[in-house]
Formats: C-alpha cells, sequence, structure tokens
C-alpha cells in the first residue's frame, strides 16, 4: 500500500483563520481532501479532526503541521503524542516552522537523534518558563502585600510558540523584530522573555 501523506491544522477559535496554515500545506504538497482540522484549543487532546487522522495513519504515512504548537500547547502530552506517532503508528512528522524537526525515513540516525533532542528541549524550555513564571509571580504578589501595595495586572504570558521562535532567533534564522512580530509582541518584550528564559534556565 502507498504512504500517504497527510496534513493536520488547529486554530483555537471558530474566529481564527486557516488560511495560513492551509497555504503552507499546499505549498508543502499536501492534498486538500487529506488535511485534516480542529477548531479547538490546543489545552488537550481532545479534539475529533486528531483522533480521526490518528486512527488511520499507517506505518510509513507522513504527518504534516506548520508548528509544533498547532499539535498542542502542553509539551508533555506533545511529547507523547510524537512517541505515539512516530513509535506506535511508526509514521514521521515534519514541522514546517522548525527544520530540524524532520523524522522522515532517509535522515540518518544523527538527524532523527537532534529531531528528539530539540523536541526534549522545547518540552524543557516550555516546562521551566511555566516554572519561572509562577515562582516570579509568586515572589512578587509576597513581595508587593508585604509593602502593601496594589496588586496590577498579570505580566504578559508567553504565546505557546515562544520556545520555537526563540530557537530560530537564536540559530540566527530570524531577527529580534521578525520574532517579535511572529508573537505580537514589541522587540522590546521579546529580548525581556529571552532574558527571563536565559536566567530560569542559570536557575535551573
Amino acid at each position: 500500500m502507498e504512504n500517504k501523506t497527510y496534513g493536520y491544522v488547529r486554530v483555537s477559535t471558530r474566529e481564527q483563520n486557516l488560511d495560513r496554515q492551509m497555504l503552507a500545506m499546499r505549498d508543502f504538497g499536501v492534498f486538500a481532501e487529506q488535511i485534516f482540522t480542529d477548531r479547538q484549543s490546543g489545552k488537550d487532546f481532545d479534539r475529533p479532526a486528531y483522533h480521526t487522522l490518528l486512527h488511520i495513519l499507517r506505518p510509513g504515512d507522513l504527518l504534516v503541521i506548520k508548528s509544533i504548537d498547532r499539535l498542542g500547547r502542553n509539551y508533555d502530552e506533545i511529547l507523547e503524542q510524537w512517541r505515539v506517532i512516530t513509535k506506535e503508528k511508526q509514521a514521521a512528522i515534519v514541522v514546517l516552522d522548525m527544520p530540524l524537526l524532520d523524522t522522515r525515513k532517509g535522515r540518518d540516525l544523527t538527524g532523527t537523534l537532534i529531531a528528539d533532542i530539540v523536541l526534549q528541549l522545547l518540552s524543557y524550555v516550555a516546562q521551566t518558563e511555566r516554572e519561572f513564571i509562577r515562582r516570579r509571580q509568586a515572589e512578587g504578589i509576597a513581595a508587593a502585600r508585604m509593602r502593601g501595595d496594589h496588586l496590577g495586572r498579570k505580566p504578559k504570558e508567553k504565546p505557546s510558540d515562544f520556545p520555537t521562535i526563540l530557537l530560530l532567533w537564536e540559530n540566527g534564522s530570524l531577527s529580534a523584530r521578525s520574532a517579535a512580530g511572529k508573537l505580537g509582541v514589541s522587540p522590546k518584550t521579546f529580548l525581556k522573555w529571552v532574558k527571563q528564559t536565559r536566567m530560569s534556565l542559570k536557575v535551573s
């Protein structure tokens, strides 16, 4: 049986547009009838189209996604789904915005190892970011209460694709301005987040 290439596209709300992801699928060569779409949050994998896709995946098939956060926002679950797809289903995955995340056959062992390392790194960065934010918020609230200050708005939370954009910026694929634009923030905010991430990694 001939191997097939599938695409998976997701947006969080019905108001958001699928066009950018669909265009990326078309440019890669994924047929429209083999693209599965969900209009649901990425907080979990309880999504109809994703489950249908997972059911029909066969060994040797290829799954294409625009960016790793389209698969989900919880990196622990992403790691598990990555394992299910690549190990149990024995299918391959290509993440278009992160060329290192490419497990297609024909890549050497080093390439596969790099993909696994990058995915683990993204998971680690996302986890430490969550812990760092929670710790800083708790410390800030405690300090504000001790001073008797009014508690203001919470710091702007980093988008789920921040780890991906950070890696692209660090390897020179994106400028700080371009990285900030993709995240919808100012370059100043992006560089502030970079500094926070590096601090959290040192603490860990």
